[in-house]
């Protein structure tokens, strides 16, 4: 089940944004990578870079993460910056989970959600398993911007690294739901076309994140650091991609950088 992606057969239909195209046998983070050649000189805007296995992946805040070789579909990505408001890079991992969301049905056949900011939930919201986790990081010097993501396919649920994980397989998808080169192929394509949204400022993306958002209309509660926390319903994801969340008594703003973790509460 678990068969190599095909490096040539990707490379075959790799389309506008993107450049270039490789796959590693092993690494310690595609993030990491694309970050230390971004921070050589390299130029790695349109780049794409998949692990057969990642012996250091890692997610927000450090936090570490480690699947079997080739459970998933481990890749991270370029994006020029060049152009875009500073203030608007937040909307990028959000405009990623749509393109996941979006490519998952399309080839596996299964409905999935958006859980501000950066994960990708399957199943009832009180029970929900992560799909997939998404980690966005600024490049320097050039204006660019390195979004990683994981993609549990096979995985089981004795492999998993945390018993929230879920995989496709374990979802009940069969081929060619478990086929990574095409999961891999509408990845890149859908990503193309909210990238492309992301860029232009399309209003578009923000109702189409509306509409896959598990979040929106929820009762959460937030955890900033120094032991803070905001509980209310998280009423929408403002221009700059940060939630915005009715106290009752308030309207506060949390940006995916401030907040440590984001729970869902009964209503």
């Amino acid at each position: 089940m678990r068969t190599p992606l095909d490096v040539n057969l990707l490379r075959s239909h790799l389309g506008e944004p993107w450049r270039q195209l490789d796959v590693v046998e092993e690494t310690g983070s595609t993030n990491a990578d694309l970050l230390a050649r971004a921070a050589g000189g390299e130029d790695i805007a349109g780049t794409v870079l998949f692990a057969e296995y990642q012996n250091a992946g890692r997610g927000r805040h450090g936090r570490q993460w480690s699947a079997p070789a080739r459970s998933q579909l481990a890749f991270s990505f370029g994006v020029d910056a060049t152009g875009v408001p500073a203030a608007t890079w937040g909307w990028l991992p959000l405009a990623t989970g749509v393109a996941v969301v979006d490519a998952v049905d399309e080839v596996a056949g299964i409905g999935a959600g958006l859980k501000w900011p950066n994960d990708v939930l399957v199943g009832p919201p009180e029970s929900a398993g992560k799909l997939v986790g998404i980690l966005a990081e600024v490049a320097s010097p050039a204006p660019v911007v390195v979004v990683g993501l994981g993609i549990n396919v096979t995985m089981t649920a004795d492999e998993a690294p945390d018993p929230r994980a879920v995989s496709l397989a374990q979802l009940g998808a069969a081929e060619p739901g478990l086929d990574r080169n095409r999961l891999a192929q509408a990845l890149l394509r859908h990503l193309a076309t909210r990238i492309d949204s992301w860029r232009t400022g399309d209003p578009a993306l923000a109702a189409d994140y509306r509409a896959r958002s598990v979040t929106i209309g929820s009762s959460v509660r937030a955890l900033l650091p120094g032991d803070r926390t905001v509980d209310g319903v998280a009423e929408a994801v403002d221009e700059l991609g940060r939630l915005v969340i009715d106290t009752g008594n308030d309207r506060v703003t949390v940006s995916a950088g401030d907040i440590t973790h984001l729970r869902r509460l009964e209503s």
